[in-house]
C-alpha cells in the first residue's frame, strides 16, 4: 500500500489529489466502485429509465459503497443520456459523495485544444463548479500536451486527472501499441511521470493513469514499468469482466501498491439491497 505520509495542504486548504487517494486507499483499502447506470441494471433492479431512477440508483450506491471504498467513479455518459436533468442528478450525487470520506472520479474521458480544453478543465475540475469531481478521466489522444489546461487547473487546486494510458478493449492496442519500444502508450506514461514530479514529496502524486486490469502481457510487451509513475493507476476490469487481484498483481508486478482496482458491475448486480451491495463489496476488497 501507499506509504503513510501525512498529506500537506494545498495553497486552498485541500490536501493534493494522490496524498488523499493514498490515505483513502491505505484506510479502506484499493477499490473503486464504478457507478454505471445502465438501462439493463436499472431494470434489474426494478427501477424504470427515468430520472428518478437514475437518483435512485446513484444515491443508494453512495449510500452502500462509501464507508467501504477509496472512491467511487460515476460514468458520465449514462447521466448525459438523460440530458440536463441527468447532469443534474450526477451533480447531485457529486455534492452528496463531498459530504462523506469517498473521493469522486468523473469518467468523462475529455480530450480537446485550447480554449475547448480549458472549458472541460473549468467543468471538472475549478472550485464552486456543480459538477466539480475530486478527480476527472482525460483522453491524451490529441497529444499529452493538449490536456495542459486541465493538469494546472488540478495541481492549483488539490484535484486530479486520470490520463488514458493502456485500455483492455480490443480496438485500443491499434493507437496505444504503435510504436513498439517506443510506443503511444509508454510516451504518455512517460509524460504523466514527468508530470508527478511536482508532487515527489507526497505518497502518490495526482496524475494518475488509466491501465485495463486486463491488459496482460501487454506492459511486458511494450516495456513499460508503471512503477516509475509515481501515481495512482486506475485499472477498470475487476470482477464481471474477468480481472481477479491475482491478475493485477502478476500485470502489474512492482507497480500493484498504486492501483485503485475498479468495480462495477459485479458489485452493482448485487442491488438494490444496501446491505447486499455493502457485502459484494467487502467480498471484492478481500480479493485484493
Amino acid at each position: 500500500m501507499p506509504s503513510q505520509n501525512t498529506p500537506v495542504k494545498h495553497d486552498g486548504g485541500r490536501a493534493p489529489f494522490g496524498a488523499r487517494l493514498a490515505a483513502a486507499m491505505l484506510a479502506r483499502g484499493p477499490l473503486c466502485v464504478g457507478i454505471d447506470p445502465h438501462p439493463q441494471l436499472l431494470a434489474a433492479w426494478g427501477l424504470d429509465d427515468s430520472i428518478e431512477g437514475l437518483r435512485s440508483f446513484s444515491l443508494t450506491v453512495l449510500e452502500a459503497v462509501e464507508p467501504l471504498a477509496a472512491a467511487i467513479k460515476p460514468q458520465v455518459a449514462l447521466y448525459e443520456r438523460h440530458g440536463s436533468a441527468g447532469l443534474a442528478v450526477l451533480e447531485e450525487l457529486l455534492a452528496a459523495a463531498a459530504q462523506t470520506e469517498v473521493l469522486t472520479i468523473a469518467d468523462a474521458k475529455r480530450g480537446d485544444i485550447g480554449s475547448t480544453m480549458a472549458g472541460y478543465a473549468d467543468a471538472w475540475l475549478r472550485d464552486g463548479s456543480s459538477l466539480a469531481a475530486d478527480s476527472v478521466t482525460l483522453s491524451p489522444y490529441l497529444g499529452f500536451e493538449s490536456l495542459r489546461p486541465a493538469l494546472d487547473l488540478a495541481a492549483s487546486n488539490g484535484r486530479g486527472v486520470f490520463v488514458l494510458a493502456l485500455t483492455s478493449n480490443p480496438e485500443g492496442a491499434s493507437v496505444q501499441h504503435v510504436g513498439g519500444a517506443e510506443s503511444v502508450a509508454k510516451r504518455i506514461v512517460q509524460a504523466a511521470a514527468a508530470e508527478n514530479q511536482r508532487y515527489s514529496a507526497q505518497a502518490l502524486g495526482s496524475v494518475g493513469l488509466v491501465v485495463g486490469a486486463t491488459v496482460g502481457s501487454a506492459l511486458t510487451d511494450l516495456g513499460i514499468d508503471l512503477a516509475t509513475v509515481h501515481g495512482p493507476l486506475l485499472a477498470p476490469g475487476l470482477g464481471a469482466q474477468g480481472a481477479t487481484g491475482a491478475d493485477m498483481r502478476a500485470s502489474f508486478g512492482a507497480a500493484y501498491p498504486a492501483v485503485l482496482a475498479t468495480s462495477s458491475r459485479g458489485i452493482l448486480a448485487a442491488g438494490p439491497s444496501v446491505a447486499a451491495l455493502r457485502a459484494a463489496t467487502v467480498e471484492t476488497l478481500q480479493g485484493l
